[in-house]
C-alpha cells in the first residue's frame, strides 16, 4: 500500500512536471517576455532614481531646498509643496509654480522639471494636490489656489516677489494651470488674491464639453465621456451627467479679458488629449484680447518633447518677457 502511495504521488509529481514541461511555447514565450519587460522597467526605475538623486545633489549646490511644506493647516498628505530657492542673491525673485499631471489620479511634485530655473534667478515651487480618489472637483483647483495664497503669504521668507508669478504644468497639470490662470484673473486687489502673471499650458484639457467630440474614437486612449474615464473620476460621474461642473472646470469657458498671457504647447499626434483643445483655448483667449501663443507640433504626442529643444528656449524667453523686471 505504501509502495502504491509513493508510486501514486510520484506519478502526480511526474505528471505535473510533464505538464509544466509541455506547456505551449507561446505560454512560455509570454512569461519570458513579461519577465523581460519587468526587468527593463526595474532597470529604468533604478536609473531614474539614480539620475534624480544626482540631479538633486547638483541642485542643492545652487538652491536651498525645502521639501514637503504644508500649505494649509491640518493638511491632507497631498496638500504639500517643495520649494527651490536660489542660494545666491537676496531677491526678491520671480516665482515659478509647477503643477504635475497624471489624469488627476496620480503624479507627484517630485522631480520637478522646472527646478533648475533657480540658476536663472527664479524661486521654484512644485505642488501636490488632492487626487480624484481623495476628493472630486473642485478640490484640485482649491488646493492649487491655497498653495498660491500660502506662497504669497510667505513670500518674504522664501525671497519671492509676490507680484511676479508664473504657473504651468502638463496634461492634468496644464489644465489646472490654465484654470488657475483664468479663475484668478482680476483678483489682484482682493485679500485672497490668486492671480498669476503668466501661464504655461502643456497639452492640458481645456473644454470638457468638446473633448470627446474632438477625439478620434479609433485612436483615442481615453473615452472621455465615460464613467470610468479620468474625467468621470474627477467629476464624480460621466461628463454628460455633470455638465455644470464640467463647465466650471473648463478654462476655455471661463476666459475673461483680464486673463494673463498664455504659452500653450500641443502635439498633433496626441491621442490622450486632442490638440484641438489647445486650439480652442487659444482662440478664446485671443478673442478676449489676451496675449496667447499656441505652438503646435506635427510630430509630438502626449510626451516629453516640449521639455526639449527648441521648446525650452521658447519657455525661457516667455518667462523672461513676463516675469523679469526691465
Amino acid at each position: 500500500m505504501r509502495r502504491f502511495a509513493i508510486a501514486f504521488i510520484g506519478s502526480i509529481v511526474f505528471a505535473a512536471s510533464a505538464i509544466a514541461f509541455i506547456q505551449p511555447p507561446d505560454v512560455e514565450k509570454k512569461k519570458a517576455e513579461a519577465a523581460e519587460r519587468k526587468k527593463q522597467r526595474d532597470e529604468v526605475a533604478k536609473k531614474q532614481a539614480e539620475n534624480a538623486a544626482k540631479a538633486k545633489a547638483r541642485l542643492a549646490t545652487v538652491a536651498d531646498i525645502h521639501e514637503n511644506v504644508a500649505y494649509v493647516e491640518k493638511p491632507h498628505e497631498r496638500q504639500k509643496l517643495d520649494l527651490y530657492v536660489p542660494k545666491s542673491g537676496s531677491g526678491p525673485f520671480p516665482l515659478l509654480v509647477w503643477i504635475h499631471g497624471g489624469g488627476w489620479q496620480g503624479g507627484s511634485k517630485d522631480g520637478c522639471p522646472w527646478a533648475f530655473f533657480v540658476v536663472r534667478g527664479y524661486v521654484v515651487a512644485s505642488i501636490n494636490y488632492r487626487l480624484s480618489h481623495h476628493a472630486v472637483f473642485p478640490a484640485q483647483i482649491d488646493d492649487c489656489q491655497a498653495a498660491l495664497r500660502w506662497l504669497r503669504k510667505n513670500a518674504a521668507t522664501y525671497k519671492i516677489d509676490q507680484n511676479l508669478i508664473g504657473i504651468g504644468g502638463a496634461s492634468a497639470g496644464g489644465h489646472l494651470s490654465a484654470l488657475l490662470g483664468v479663475s484668478g484673473a482680476g483678483t489682484k486687489d482682493k485679500p485672497d488674491r490668486c492671480d498669476v502673471q503668466c501661464v504655461v499650458d502643456i497639452y492640458g484639457p481645456a473644454n470638457f464639453l468638446t473633448i470627446w467630440p474632438q477625439s478620434d474614437p479609433d485612436k483615442s486612449v481615453i473615452k472621455h465621456n465615460e464613467l470610468n474615464s479620468p474625467e468621470g473620476a474627477l467629476f464624480g460621474g460621466p461628463i454628460p451627467e455633470k455638465t455644470e461642473i464640467a463647465k466650471k472646470a473648463s478654462p476655455t469657458l471661463n476666459v475673461t479679458k483680464d486673463a494673463p498671457p498664455f504659452l500653450i504647447f500641443h502635439g498633433k499626434k496626441d491621442y490622450v488629449v486632442p490638440w484641438q483643445q489647445s486650439e480652442e483655448l487659444d482662440a478664446a483667449l485671443r478673442n478676449a484680447g489676451v496675449d496667447s501663443t499656441l505652438l503646435l507640433s506635427e510630430t509630438a504626442g502626449h510626451d516629453g518633447k516640449f521639455f526639449q529643444p527648441p521648446y525650452d528656449k521658447t519657455l525661457i524667453e516667455f518667462f523672461e518677457k513676463h516675469l523679469k523686471k526691465k
